[in-house]
């Protein structure tokens, strides 16, 4: 590790740390319904949508409305992706000729654009015209974005309102945060990719002479404005199909600056919203230092093990000055991957700049067990925010234990019925993970499509089920997940990640909006101090740690000490 390493890393995380308070201010005008600069601009086409809709604005829905809207709009949207792709071939602006996808191909890509999680069991710049680049999954970057958005919203009025019965309005706070928030954003993100470089066309892919003389086909495409969504809604579906490992899509370390800035600032900046829609500004920085500190932690240990280098590959000479850069850009390095691959798994954002199995064991151990976390560090845009709070209710209840109190988050007590809805939710992960994974080491067609026997076979294996379910959608690597099995399954876990934890939070939202709102008094344990940031880490690592560490022990930890002991799988 080098003090430039950690100047690099040091100077993107101060940027997203500038963005945070002033985008945060600025989505809680947008979502309280005041005006911004943006306004004069977008009040008339906000209207003109709900007149087209028939949507009116004013009319707020409770807990369970929103759950059947957000669940009706979600299958609306899984049902026109699969109609694309099974189509493609038929429907226009596709010069490469490409065909309809194979069913349960369809099935996993719609599964996986809906779910926010864009897992990729295809290769993009082979596989997808430029209509179902843009008009399939593009337009599924944004909308998935939006939702979990609107269900991050409904939740911060639960702690909002006093007796209650309503929680907001899912059309409204769905459009407002496309048109406000995801819109002007990807559009200024866009217009920087293509000045750095990333293609923005319909032109076809077109054959290149390389300096040998050989002809290459080279893919091109409208990659910056998919590029550009992909980061700001923690998407992570790449155009191309090794992602921001591509130049296309990653050129420079000046994109690749970017890329890290722009996915983590709309989720960051949500976590300030929270607490200045609360009335507790400081509540949004103790939840940002909890995702500050577990993030930090989790880029210095995957920095550590790939400066520290693979004794295996020290064994035949390669340099152990160079550390271990199998599987890495040259134009990036190991403190930049490092980065990368903690903010993208801290993150629900699938994107990798590096081929996350050739990271050593121990390194490859720490994206999986972020994910693992529940995505909540600080998680996707919208579903990290509503992640964190539903740790941050459990920890409270852990405290309330301890002292002999009645639990309460931000004047609203937690109950039975709160706590059975949280278990519920912490449940939904380990349950597919575990499950799904089980079933895979021990099935022929499961460990059929695995390239490493051993600790990293099973590492491969529970990577791909744990980004799947965590809504990632980040790949390991040589796994080979087109099948119908890995489509089918993983299809499935991206649903039950998504939609299975949804439900049970408006559930939580609801019952918290009608309680009322308790004073704060002397007893009240508060919950923006140093003690509760401890408490809420302490939660989160310790019920990762007993869901999962047995099964990483197996994979990562047990191939960690086999490297040590000079053996190769």
């Amino acid at each position: 590790m080098t003090i430039f390493g950690w100047l690099q890393i040091g100077l993107v995380l101060i940027a997203v740390l500038a963005l945070a308070k002033p985008l945060g201010l600025y989505m809680a005008r947008v979502f309280a319904g005041e005006r911004t600069f943006l306004s004069p601009l977008l009040v008339p086409v906000e209207a003109g949508f709900y007149r087209l809709a028939g949507v009116r604005r004013e009319s707020e829905q409770g807990w369970l409305a929103y759950v059947f809207a957000v669940l009706l709009f979600s299958l609306a949207g899984f049902l026109a992706l699969f109609a694309i792709l099974r189509l493609q071939g038929f429907l226009p602006f596709n010069p490469q000729g490409f065909g309809g996808m194979a069913p349960d191909l369809a099935f996993n890509t719609a599964a996986s654009f809906v779910t926010n999680t864009n897992w990729q069991s295809y290769g993009g710049e082979t596989t997808l015209s430029h209509f179902s680049q843009m008009a399939g999954l593009t337009v599924q970057n944004f909308l998935s974005a939006a939702t979990g958005i609107a269900v991050a919203m409904a939740l911060t009025r639960a702690f909002m309102r006093s007796g209650a019965s309503t929680l907001g309005n899912f059309w409204v706070d769905m459009t407002r945060a496309t048109l406000y928030v995801l819109l002007p954003l990807a559009i200024v993100v866009a217009l920087a990719f293509i000045a750095l470089g990333l293609p923005q066309s319909l032109d076809a892919n077109f054959v290149a002479t390389t300096l040998e003389g050989a002809k290459q086909v080279v893919a091109t495409g409208p990659v910056a404005s998919q590029e550009a969504i992909k980061q700001l809604g923690t998407n992570g579906g790449g155009f191309f199909n090794v992602n921001a490992a591509h130049p296309f899509e990653n050129p420079s370390a000046f994109s690749n600056y970017l890329n890290i800035v722009a996915m983590l600032s709309v989720s960051l900046a949500l976590v300030y919203a929270f607490g200045q829609m609360v009335g507790s500004r400081r509540q949004g920085w103790a939840l940002i230092a909890v995702t500050g500190v577990m993030l930090t932690v989790g880029v210095a240990a995957i920095y550590w093990a790939e400066t520290s280098g693979n004794p295996l590959l020290h064994a035949v000479g390669v340099d152990a000055a160079l550390g271990n850069m199998e599987g890495k850009e040259v134009r990036f390095g190991q403190a930049m991957t490092a980065l990368y691959a903690a903010v993208t798994t801290g993150l629900s954002d699938g994107g990798v700049n590096a081929m996350h199995s050739s990271l050593t064991p121990l390194g490859g151990l720490v994206p999986t067990f972020l994910m693992q976390l529940g995505e909540v560090l600080p998680g996707g845009v919208g579903s990290g925010l509503y992640g964190l709070i539903v740790f941050a209710i459990l920890a409270v209840f852990v405290a309330g234990l301890m002292v002999g109190r009645t639990p309460e988050l931000l004047g609203k007590k937690i109950e039975a019925r709160e706590m059975k809805l949280v278990i519920l939710a912490i449940l939904i992960l380990p349950l597919v993970i575990l499950g799904f994974t089980a079933v895979s080491v021990m099935a022929e067609f499961g460990i059929g499509s695995i390239m490493s026997p051993g600790p990293h076979g099973l590492s491969e294996i529970l990577y791909a089920y744990t980004s799947a379910a965590a809504n990632n959608g980040s790949a390991f690597g040589g796994l080979t997940a087109n099948t119908p099995w890995y489509n089918t399954t993983l299809g499935i876990a991206m649903m039950l990640g998504r939609f299975a934890y949804i439900v049970p939070v408006l559930a939580i939202a609801g019952s918290l909006a009608g309680k009322p709102r308790v004073p704060a008094s002397s007893g009240t344990f508060p919950t923006d101090r140093p003690l509760f940031v401890g408490l809420l880490i302490g939660i989160i690592l310790i019920m990762g740690g007993l869901q999962f560490f047995p099964a990483l022990a197996l994979g990562p930890i047990a191939e960690h000490f086999a490297m040590l002991a000079g053996q190769s799988f």
